[in-house]
């Protein structure tokens, strides 16, 4: 490089014509080309240690000049697919086996996948003589670097297809209806993915399946909200019935259970039941049920119940009075937390 800078005339050609102004003839840097791996072993070394080569520092150049890590083939993988799968607030609590029929890319099974007409019409591919890959030399200041690139005849698999197969004309997928076999775990929630490694559409010409991307629908039920893992059932009590305390069932998602209504059961007030809610997908144990006391007032009374009501009125005891009890509003704060 000194030697072109110094000369005159060398310098004038360089800058005319760049590094072919000094090719052999020209009087350039000696007539020949170097290749990077005598460069390197003219360092003795020197980048061996710093970039993790014991071959002479390849992995560190081909990073800049584009060696084997760049021009990488596309992953020839199948679409994923995504169905939408309604549960009950039951089939959260226990874990369901659901089967679907869906619509996707198989297959073909006609070619098995190859897209051919039959094996004799895939041959090796021209162009890069099966390997998938082709070399390429590029002239640099620093001497011939090569660099190897994915076969775009191909698209990297080495083989090309003389006779397309009739039946999926060459794509060796076809569209086709499958069932489904869908493991839904328990304690699933609303709006929450599940994903089915490769049960998705089929690649072409035999590549990696997609997968299977499943969308969780809760639907409604007609006692309960849900809460997270807990669930709150709204209980409905006759005015006596809160008055007088009672024991009564009370539905559940695994059966009826029997709660205990003191005598003076306000409204508002909650009854929570340990351990019959619902699980969690990445937990052990279970919600709770939150029983939240509703009093139902009639709207239509007989002349006899009015009279009996109004000699009710009267006494002391169907007087509210404020008291140190919790508020309406603490009561129903209280109703979500833990």
């Amino acid at each position: 490089a000194y030697e072109v800078l110094s000369d005159p005339e060398k310098r004038k050609r360089y800058d005319q014509f760049g590094f072919a102004g000094m090719e052999n003839g020209a009087g350039g840097f000696g007539g020949a080309s170097m290749d990077i791996n005598d460069i390197l072993r003219k360092f003795g070394g020197m980048f061996s240690g710093g970039f993790g080569g014991g071959g002479g520092g390849g992995s560190f150049f081909s990073s800049f000049f584009g060696g084997d890590d760049d021009d990488e083939p596309e992953e020839n993988r199948g679409s994923d697919l995504r169905v939408r799968v309604k549960v009950t607030l039951k089939e959260v609590l226990t874990g369901v086996e659901k089967k679907i029929k869906v619509k996707k890319y198989v297959p073909c099974s006609h070619c098995a996948g190859t897209g051919a007409k039959d094996p004799k019409s895939i041959v090796s591919c021209p162009t890069c003589g099966g390997r998938g890959r082709v070399v390429h030399m590029q002239r640099t200041i620093m001497g011939n670097i090569q660099s190897v690139s994915v076969c775009h005849d191909c698209g990297g698999n080495g083989k090309k297809i003389t006779e397309k197969c009739p039946f999926c004309n060459g794509e060796g997928i076809v569209r086709d209806d499958e069932t489904i076999s869908i493991s839904i775990p328990k304690g699933v929630m609303n709006g929450m993915q599940l994903s089915m490694r490769g049960k998705g559409n089929a690649a072409r010409r035999g590549g990696i399946n997609g997968n299977l991307l499943v969308l969780i629908e809760e639907e409604p039920n007609a006692d309960f909200i849900r809460d997270d893992n807990d669930l709150i059932y709204n209980l409905l009590l006759p005015f006596p019935i809160a008055a007088l305390g009672t024991q009564l069932e009370i539905p559940t998602l695994d059966g009826k259970v029997k709660v205990t209504i003191k005598p003076g059961t306000q409204p508002g007030e909650v009854l929570r039941l340990r351990g019959k809610g619902l699980p969690s997908v990445n937990s052990y144990g279970l919600g709770d049920l939150m029983v939240y006391i509703s009093i139902f007032v009639p709207e239509k009374l007989s002349s006899e119940e009015k009279e009996t009501l109004k000699k009710l009125e009267d006494s002391s005891n169907f007087k509210p009075e404020r008291t140190n009890k919790d508020s309406f509003f603490t009561r129903f704060k209280n109703l979500f937390g833990k």
